[in-house]
Parts: C-alpha cells; structure tokens; sequence
C-alpha cells in the first residue's frame, strides 16, 4: 500500500511518517522545500506541493491509496484540506485518514476548531472512506516551556482546573498508521487522549515528583499569558488559543469511559501517561534549580 501524509514534518507528523516505515509502508510526504525534505528519514519519497495551490498537488498524489491529512493551523486551513481532498478524488485516492480534534464539535466557536468541522462535513460527503483520529492537547506541547519549568520552576500554560485528558504524540501516531493500513475503522472517530485528567496544578504536582524540583502552576490569568505570547507569537495565533484555554478553563476537554475503551482496543494496549512521558524526557525539562 503507498501512502501519503501531509504534514509529515511535524510534530504529530514525523511520527506518523516514522510509524508507517516501522510498519513496512511505503511512504511519501507532501513538502514546501527542499529543507523540508531533507529533514525526512531514508527511504520516504518527498514531493513538492504548496496546500494553498492546488494547481502544484495533482503529482503528490498520483499512485498514492491512503493519506494521512494534517493541515497546519492558518487563516487558509478548510481551504487546504478541501484542496487536497478534490486532489484525492480525482487521483482515485481510497481512504483519507483526517486528523481532528478531541470532541472537536463541543467548542465550534474557537477558531481553529471550526475549520476543521468543516472538514470533517466535507470528507464524510466526499465519497471516500474515511477515519477520524481525533487528539486532545499534546504532552509534548510541554516542549516549548521545558525552560520555564527547568530555569523558573513555573508550568505556563494556562489549562485551568477542570482539566484535560491530555496525549502523547507516539500514540496519535500507532493510531493513525494503524487505521490506514487497516480498514476496520472506516467512518469512525477515534478519540486520542490519556488515561488520566489533568488540571494545571495537576500537570505542576506531577513534574516536580518526576523531575525532583519545585514546579509551579502559574495560575488561570489569560490576559498576562496573552501579553508574554505575543513576545514570540502572532497576535492572530495568541488570540485564537486564548479562546480555547477560556474554554478548556470553563468546561475542560475530558475523555469519556466510551473514548478511553475505544482507544485501548485500537491501540491494543493503555495509552502513555503523563507521568510516564515526563519520567523519559527528564534531561529535556529538568535543571538545577532548587529541589523539592
């Protein structure tokens, strides 16, 4: 079977690709350069292709029966998808395997989340097969503030206290190889979160028994999160994740018994626990600062 996954370069992305090759799958990448290229391992075809122009898609997915779509967050992000899913059709593409995300249509109001409802509206009317994998808010998210933990002894982002069933990027990744080499799942949503819900103090208690240091929840104020943001990050972007942490902050984004059920029969296996994750990423976040 020959694949295709776009947004092989990622975070989610690279994995995908990685788990696909475990898997004896014969892999291609859609990339914007030859950068991007390169970054990608031995044996996986780049082809070259811009989402936002249809016109340069057609040889990415010529020959290919099954993609993998992940489209990156952006003012164009429905059009791409619709973009490739038209590319798909015509080039006699089977199944699409579309990522989402976690109970995508309980907050239609965040920005990034309603494109991709319409996404999902347009793939189930698009005459093709078709999953769901559907993740909830990365671990490894927590890459991007591994200095704020390890120099400061402070866990920034600001989830609030209702909580989320949070989930490692290698486990979104086995699901999605898994349900394009397989058609078992067609038409389903699979959810992709952890076995366990955590609140922002929850995520800080749990660094510093792994780590052996002090960490601290910074607390719910989003408008001095905001402010620090947009030091590094479009105002546009800030915004848009100030609405979906208000939401994670009034209603949180838990996993049912139904979706952990179903996610461990996929898997065959629990998924990874936070606690675990942190536990084999130490050296990533852990410096000497002071102990608890």
């Amino acid at each position: 079977m020959k694949t295709l996954v776009i947004g092989g370069t990622g975070t989610v992305g690279s994995q995908v690709v990685a788990e696909l090759l475990r898997q004896q799958a014969s892999v291609r990448v859609l990339v914007t350069s030859s950068d991007k290229a390169a970054l990608l391992p031995e044996g996986v075809e780049a082809v070259a292709g811009n989402m936002n122009e249809p016109a340069t898609l057609p040889n990415a997915f010529d020959g290919i029966e099954t993609v993998f779509l992940l489209n990156r967050q952006s003012h164009t992000e429905a059009a791409q998808a619709q973009f490739a899913i038209a590319s798909a059709k015509r080039a006699g593409v089977r199944k699409i395997v579309y990522q989402s995300i976690h109970n995508v249509r309980n907050a239609p109001h965040i920005p990034h989340f309603r494109p991709k409802i319409t996404v999902e509206n347009v793939l189930k009317q698009s005459g093709l097969a078709y999953v769901l994998v559907s993740p909830n808010n990365f671990f490894q998210n927590d890459f991007w503030f591994a200095r704020a933990i390890g120099d400061y002894g402070i866990y920034p982002q600001p989830i609030g206290n209702i909580g989320l069933n949070r989930v490692d990027v290698r486990d979104i990744a086995e699901v999605a190889a898994k349900v394009m080499l397989s058609d078992a799942y067609n038409g389903l949503t699979i959810p992709l979160v952890g076995p366990h819900k955590l609140t922002g103090p929850d995520t800080a208690h749990i660094l510093s028994e792994q780590l052996g240091q002090a960490v601290r929840y910074a607390g719910n104020d989003l408008e001095s999160w905001a402010t620090e943001a947009k030091k590094t990050t479009p105002e546009w972007l800030v915004e848009d994740w100030k609405t979906m942490y208000r939401f994670f902050q009034d209603e949180g984004l838990r996993a049912s018994a139904n979706d952990l059920h179903l996610l461990t029969e996929v898997l065959g296996r629990a998924p990874r626990s936070y606690a675990d994750f942190v536990a084999e990423h130490t050296s990533v976040f852990a410096q000497p600062v002071a102990a608890v």
